[in-house]
């Protein structure tokens, strides 16, 4: 008699388990910009959400632990005049967070602990370079303070936000740029465009140093990040607009080392992917459900696992760093589900009894302490992320502010004649006034947002009112 033999795999029960109603956040307005965006960010400390705002673009920013209904008088991150497209925390400071907008800008932004009453409107540090609007924003592993945007204009910068400089400016996309992803240690990354090719980049060289035309048939955009151990994992669609996932050896991209069909749902597969596990998880836009897969060296190399589904479809998600993960109830992974109105945690978990901390499930995992500074990194020293270890949970560092050195920032804008004209006026006023000055035109921002929202309220409120008039004059 012949017997089928089981996959051995730690990870071939992990479930998924949605979060109880009060765990999750309520009213929230999710941004209905049609952008294949995430919508949303997570870490340890703070969970991001791109929200629906009028007179330009904002995010909101919640602790983990204000959980329930949102507050209406809750402040919004504002500062871009145009819809925000997509948000990015730092992984080596939690309370740092880039933005960036169809307004051609990005923004760095310093979120404190507590958030108090006031909109955050006045940003650390404005990043300039782009002529369209900027779609993708994505910190490096490693090194501190090295941030990555692309934008429609089909170029890519890499900047220095310390001093607000751009290091690094690549124009080798003739097309628009779906996704970019970084390797581990932050020496290449890869990218996802409309003319169908996949590219890895080796940025410091500001060239390409390997190609694939068309890993996937189909014209409708594609996805790609890489691995730990350096393959390409990717999703997108077939000619008959099938989805499909690929994992491809960037060394060698004739063949691929796998390629699965999957369905005919017309959402686009984002793809969160977890090193410390070999795990990814595929959430498709539009979908009510998150496929979960892992990677290995046996054949077939990616081993469906198993399907988390709820009744609703997802707008956006959010991938929390295994640094907030509860290591005491064996959680190895937690996404953030963006709905129309709200967002719900859901973990996944590996079913064991034992209270004890498991280092099977939990190796060292990548920490908020850069192993690299920028000038390290740009001058070609790569190095992998800093390990910790999670034996005793993850305890968020303090507050730390970044420091940005303003000179760099002035000395790198052309300045206007008229901008020259205008600092030659102030350099004459007392330093007192002029900070008066500032302090009232920062109050009169919040009081003019704050009479946006109440004017939105009001027009709610009257609509509502109307719809019922009409409702109850039709019975009558």
């Amino acid at each position: 008699m012949s017997r089928s033999i089981v996959r051995q795999s730690k990870f071939r029960h992990v479930f998924g388990q949605a979060g109880k109603t009060e765990q999750g956040y309520d009213d929230i307005r999710v941004s209905k910009v049609t952008w294949d965006s995430s919508f949303c960010a997570v870490n340890p400390k703070f969970l991001a959400v791109i929200v629906e705002s009028s007179g330009g673009g904002a995010f909101l920013v919640l602790p983990l632990s204000k959980m329930g209904r949102l507050d209406k008088n809750h402040p919004l991150v504002t500062g871009h005049t145009g819809p925000v497209l997509d948000i990015d925390w730092c992984p080596h400071n939690d309370n740092i967070l880039a933005s960036c907008s169809e307004d051609t800008t990005a923004m760095v932004w310093q979120i404190p602990d507590q958030m108090g009453t006031r909109p955050i409107s006045e940003p650390i540090v404005v990043l300039e370079g782009h002529s369209k609007r900027v779609g993708i924003v994505t910190w490096h592993p490693t090194a501190r303070n090295i941030l990555l945007t692309a934008g429609s204009d089909n170029l890519i910068i890499i900047w220095n936000v310390g001093t607000g400089e751009a290091l690094i400016s690549m124009d080798d996309h003739p097309d628009l740029i779906y996704n970019v992803s970084w390797n581990r240690n932050g020496s290449l990354f890869c990218t996802t465009c409309k003319d169908r090719r996949l590219r890895v980049c080796d940025p410091r060289k500001r060239e390409v140093v390997a190609e694939r035309m068309a890993p996937h048939d189909g014209i409708r955009p594609m996805r790609a990040i890489f691995t730990r151990d350096g393959n390409l994992f990717t999703t997108g669609f077939t000619r008959m607009s099938q989805r499909e996932l690929g994992l491809w050896d960037p060394t060698s991209f004739e063949e691929p080392i796998a390629l699965l069909e999957l369905d005919t749902s017309n959402g686009v597969l984002l793809p969160y992917y977890d090193p410390d596990t070999n795990m990814v998880y595929l959430c498709g836009k539009g979908d009510s459900s998150i496929r979960y897969f892992e990677i290995t060296e046996e054949p077939p190399y990616v081993h469906y696992l198993s399907t988390f589904s709820s009744k609703e479809p997802q707008r956006g998600m959010g991938f929390m760093p295994k640094r907030g993960v509860d290591v005491s109830k064996c959680e190895i992974a937690r996404l953030y589900k963006l709905h129309d109105k709200k967002c719900e945690p859901i973990a996944m978990t590996v079913p064991r009894k034992s209270d004890l901390f498991q280092d099977d499930l939990y190796p060292d995992t990548a920490g908020s302490d850069p192993a690299l500074e920028p000038e390290e990194w740009l001058e070609g020293r790569d190095e992998d992320p800093t390990l910790q270890s999670l034996r005793d949970g993850y305890v968020p560092p303090k507050s730390r502010e970044l420091k940005v050195a303003k000179k760099n920032v002035l000395d790198t804008r052309p300045t206007t004649r008229r901008s020259m004209s205008s600092c030659d006026g102030s350099a004459n006023l007392p330093p007192q006034l002029v900070e008066r000055l500032l302090e009232e035109v920062q109050n009169l921002k919040a009081t003019v947002l704050s009479q946006e929202k109440r004017i939105c309220d009001l027009e709610n409120k009257l609509s509502k009112k109307e719809a019922r008039r009409s409702f109850l004059w039709e019975d009558f």
